[in-house]
Order: C-alpha cells, then sequence, then structure tokens
C-alpha cells in the first residue's frame, strides 16, 4: 500500500493557470508562487463579490474524534472531486495547516489516500508564508507593547493586566508561561507573558472574519490589549499598530490557490482552530469559492460540538452565509471509540462497542438539526471496517433522519464519494435548508454560554471560576456582552473533560477563564484543561519527517 507522500509525489500536477481556467480566472488576476500555487488577485475578489449570482454552500463536519484524526478533510475533498465527476462545478474551501500539529501528533491537514490537495509537502510546511504574516504581525504588536512601556509608559498600561499574548505555529509548552525583560535596564521592562499557538491567535481570528482591508484595519485597531493602572482599556488603536499589522497582513489577505489529486480547484485559506478559536477558513475564501462555483465545499474543524456550532453561531452570523446542506462524518473506529475501545483495538471488529458509541452520533446529527440544515451522513470507510459495521452506523443515522452514505473516497478519490455527492445534491436542492442560529447575541453572555453548555454538549449546569466571573463583569463594563461566544474546549468529548467518552449527559462545565477578542467580535470562554499552546507528545510526529539527498520531504502523514 503507498503512503499519502508517495501517492502525492505520484500524482501529475496541472500548472495552477490551467486550474484556474477551469474556473473562470484569467492569469493576470493570479499572484503566482511557483508552478503550482497562486493567490488570488484583490482586483478579482473585488469583481467576484460584486456579482449577484452565488453557489450552494456544503459544510463538512464530523462526529467527536479520535485523537488520529477520522479523515473530514479527505471526505472534503474527495465529495468535491466527486461533484465536479457527476457534473456540478464545484470549489473547495479549507484552512491551512498548522506546523504543530503535522511535527506534533495529528499530522499533515491536506487530505489523505487519493483524496489530497496538492503540492501536499508545501501546503502542510511553509505554503505562502501566511501564517509567517500573522505571527509577525501579532508579536509586532507585542513589541509595541512592551515598548511603549520601556517609553516612560505614556498610556499608563499595567505590565499585570496585559491581555495580549504572542504567538509562535509550534507546540511548545515551555512557553505557556514566561518572563520576559530580564537583564539590564534597555532589555525592557520585566513582566510576565504567555505564548499562545499561531492558530489561536486574534490575528488569525481576524484575518479569517474581515471582508477587506478596511475591514482587517478596523478589526486590528479593536483588539483589546489591556488594562491602564486606573482600570481603562487600551486597545490596539491606542498604540497606533493597526496599520503596519495590517501591511504585515495585506498579502496574506488573499486566499491561495491550489489543487486536489484530480485537479478540482482549492481554496485554501486561515487556519483557526477549533478546540481554540472558531476553528473556519476565511470567509474571503468561502465567498469567492461560491462565487466561482455552483457548489462550495467547506470545513469546519473537529467535531459538530465545535466546528459546526462555530462555523453557524460565528462565521455565518459574521458573513451572512448559509448552508444548503452538512455533511457528517463519522467513522466505525470513531464511534467504537466512543464506545470505550482503545486507540491500540480499534481495527478489529467490535459491534457491540460500535453501538455503545453510537449516542455521539445520534447527539451530533440532533444538534445540527437544531441550525436548520438537511444532513448527510458520510460513513469514511478504512479497510477494516465489517459489512456488519457499516450497516450498524447506516441504520443508526437513518433512524436519526439522516440519509447515510458509505464513502470510499480515501481508496478510490472522487470516484468513491460519487453516491455521497449525489446525497448531498438530493440534500441541498431539496428546499429543506432554513439556517439559523442556536442563540440571539443581545442575550446575557451566561445565558449565551448556558445554551450552548446544554443544548450542544449535553451539560446539567455551568460553574464559573474566580477569573471567570471577573471576566463576565469586565465584559458588561466594555459593553462587549453582546457578541457571540466561541468555546474553547477539548474535541475529544462532548463535554469539557477528554475521557467522558459517548454521550455524556447531565455534567458541569467548567469555565475557567472569558475574555473577549473585542477585534475578531467575539469573546472566548476557556473550559476545563484546554490549552492555547499545545505540548508535543512523548514521541513527536517531527522525529518522522526528514529530507532527502534530492530534496524530497519524507515522514508527512
Amino acid at each position: 500500500m503507498l503512503t499519502d507522500a508517495e501517492i502525492a509525489r505520484a500524482a501529475a500536477l496541472q500548472p495552477i493557470a490551467g486550474i484556474a481556467e477551469k474556473i473562470g480566472i484569467a492569469s493576470d488576476d493570479l499572484d503566482f508562487y511557483g508552478k503550482y500555487k497562486a493567490k488570488l488577485s484583490r482586483a478579482l475578489l473585488s469583481r467576484l463579490f460584486a456579482k449577484q449570482e452565488s453557489g450552494r454552500l456544503i459544510l463538512v463536519t464530523a462526529v467527536n474524534p479520535t485523537p488520529a484524526g477520522e479523515g473530514k478533510t479527505t471526505t472534503s475533498v474527495g465529495l468535491a472531486m466527486a461533484l465536479n465527476r457527476i457534473g456540478k462545478k464545484t470549489v473547495l474551501a479549507l484552512r491551512e495547516p498548522s506546523l504543530g500539529p503535522v511535527f506534533g501528533v495529528k499530522g499533515g491537514a491536506a487530505g489523505g489516500g487519493y483524496s489530497q490537495v496538492l503540492p501536499m509537502e508545501e501546503i502542510n510546511l511553509h505554503f505562502t508564508g501566511d501564517f509567517h504574516a500573522i505571527t509577525s504581525a501579532n508579536n509586532l504588536l507585542s513589541a509595541m507593547i512592551d515598548n511603549s512601556l520601556q517609553q516612560g509608559n505614556p498610556l499608563g498600561i499595567d505590565p499585570k493586566r496585559i491581555l495580549f499574548a504572542r504567538v509562535l505555529d509550534m507546540n511548545d509548552r515551555a512557553l505557556r508561561n514566561v518572563i520576559v525583560g530580564l537583564g539590564a535596564k534597555a532589555d525592557g521592562v520585566t513582566r510576565q507573558e504567555r505564548f499562545t499557538i499561531t492558530v489561536a491567535s486574534e490575528v488569525m481570528a481576524i484575518l479569517c472574519l474581515v471582508t477587506d482591508l478596511a475591514d482587517l484595519k478596523k478589526r486590528l485597531a479593536g483588539i483589546l490589549v489591556g488594562y491602564t493602572y486606573e482600570g481603562k482599556p487600551v486597545y490596539c488603536r491606542d498604540l497606533g499598530a493597526e496599520g503596519s499589522m495590517a501591511a504585515l497582513l495585506r498579502d496574506a489577505l488573499q486566499p491561495n490557490l491550489v489543487q486536489t489529486i484530480e485537479g478540482t480547484p482549492c481554496l485554501i485559506h486561515g487556519g483557526p482552530v477549533a478546540n481554540i478559536a472558531h476553528g473556519c477558513n476565511s470567509v474571503l475564501a468561502t465567498r469567492a469559492a461560491l462565487k466561482l462555483g455552483d457548489y462550495a465545499i467547506t470545513e469546519a474543524g473537529f467535531g459538530a460540538d465545535l466546528g459546526a456550532e462555530k462555523f453557524i453561531d460565528i462565521k455565518c452570523r459574521s458573513a451572512g452565509l448559509a448552508p444548503s446542506a452538512a455533511v457528517l462524518v463519522a467513522t466505525v473506529r470513531a464511534l467504537k471509540y466512543n464506545g470505550g475501545v482503545s486507540k491500540n483495538h480499534l481495527k478489529e471488529p467490535n459491534p457491540q462497542a460500535l453501538r455503545k458509541g453510537l449516542p455521539n452520533l445520534q447527539a451530533h446529527l440532533e444538534n445540527l438539526a437544531k441550525f436548520g440544515v438537511p444532513v448527510v451522513t458520510a460513513i469514511n470507510h478504512f479497510y477494516t471496517d465489517t459489512d456488519e459495521e457499516i450497516d450498524i452506523v447506516k441504520k443508526a443515522a437513518e433512524a436519526a433522519g439522516s440519509e447515510a452514505v458509505v464513502s470510499k473516497a480515501f481508496a478510490e478519490g472522487g470516484k468513491g464519494a460519487e453516491e455521497l455527492a449525489k446525497a448531498v445534491v438530493r440534500a441541498a436542492e431539496s428546499g429543506k435548508a432554513a439556517c439559523r442560529q442556536l442563540y440571539d447575541t443581545a442575550l446575557p453572555v451566561k445565558e449565551k454560554i448556558a445554551i450552548l453548555a446544554k443544548e450542544i454538549y449535553g451539560a446539567g449546569d455551568v460553574v464559573y471560576s474566580a477569573d471567570a466571573e471577573k471576566g463576565v463583569a469586565e465584559i458588561d463594563k466594555l459593553g462587549l456582552s453582546g457578541l457571540p461566544v466561541c468555546v474553547a474546549k477539548t474535541q475529544y468529548s462532548l463535554s469539557d473533560d477528554a475521557a467522558l467518552l459517548g454521550r455524556p449527559q447531565g455534567f458541569t462545565l467548567h469555565v475557567r477563564e472569558l475574555r473577549p477578542s473585542a477585534g475578531a467580535g467575539f469573546l472566548v470562554a476557556v473550559t476545563g484543561e484546554i490549552m492555547t499552546m499545545p505540548g508535543l507528545p512523548k514521541r513527536p510526529a517531527a522525529l518522522d519527517i526528514d529530507v532527502d539527498e534530492a530534496g524530497n520531504i519524507l515522514g508527512i502523514f
């Protein structure tokens, strides 16, 4: 069996100008990054967004994953290719991978098998430099905060109440809590600092929600960086940093065009993670995909309790988007994991454990119904799945009101997802979509969190730490309580405890911190033990990544 890297390397890449031509984009409207990558020009985006016509938006989401991931991106890629195979002009819109997971546990995020986006190694590593630009813009603001402290602190910033953190797109637990400014007086003001992974930064969230450069500068200016000694808020605009940050982000604002293994156009842009941030690719890429195709396929990170909820309650609310249908990716092994089977035994047939894990599937289907979107269940096929196990999942999904289709996109590419594509078309063109948000943003902060906790997660109660209570009061004082809520929690459980698998109910959701992302336009509720700077595992994927004498990248999966 060929590895993902071997399949990707054997694929015949088409020049990106030819991929663009398929969807009506001329070479003059591309900024090229070599032969196989390009950015859409700002002029093209302006023309596209002026068009009245728009395609149908399909959201791909999933059940709660196992630590290894379950093929949501693979399914998204396969579905887009399959739709093109059955005559539906389709454009794929995905997130950019983070270096943290690539070198940590999860590995790459460009799909798998015969459903990949290419050039795979470049997409998974530095790509077109967007994440470096976001990291630089974020850390420029941090540098200007510390410089203001050093230069007499004219704004009166309290070093102990600085909220804005430095970032690095790498899993590095040693940077979670650090001291900066040690040394001589000229080396800066000594204070406690923390690092967040780039994909969880507010700058990343902002880039993925903006509509244009003017909106970018406005949102950057509104970043709350901290408080003065008198308790007054200090914003990015008070430091005058938004212009220079926008200059660093100018090119990163343009969506990136690549291709699938079968030549389907794919826009990859932005990459906030769903267990910490809002988990969706950029509004700009999604809107462009809708204008360029009859169908636009996009995904939201991790399980539907995180990705799909934030996609609809945050991204769709902000951008005026509405999916025509959703695809819930389920796997036999994910449901067996939720039924109590350890990661090392998921390949073994176990119908009993599978049935025990079915409530997780049912919970996600019930939750998606609350958003008014018809759902197709895609059973992402693994070679170890038995016919009996597939049948069990299929019947459970159908009993919950969802058409269920086996997808073999990993092994067969677009051909293996044609039945899924036909089911998605039936759902999208059924006229049953009536997308709605789960809550009214005008509700008090705690009420919004309670709705999410009880309606989506299944919690019986929500408790707040002393710091979180202070956060609620501060948000009210700042007049920001009318923003939507972005919950940071584990992806492995519907609850905030990764060990509570299946469908836990009546548990207590623990909110330990609540802070405003005023520029991005949402409130972040940090729950359980979730960390905004992950750490590497005992045996990181980095140990398997190398480059040979011919310059080929090895070990990315």
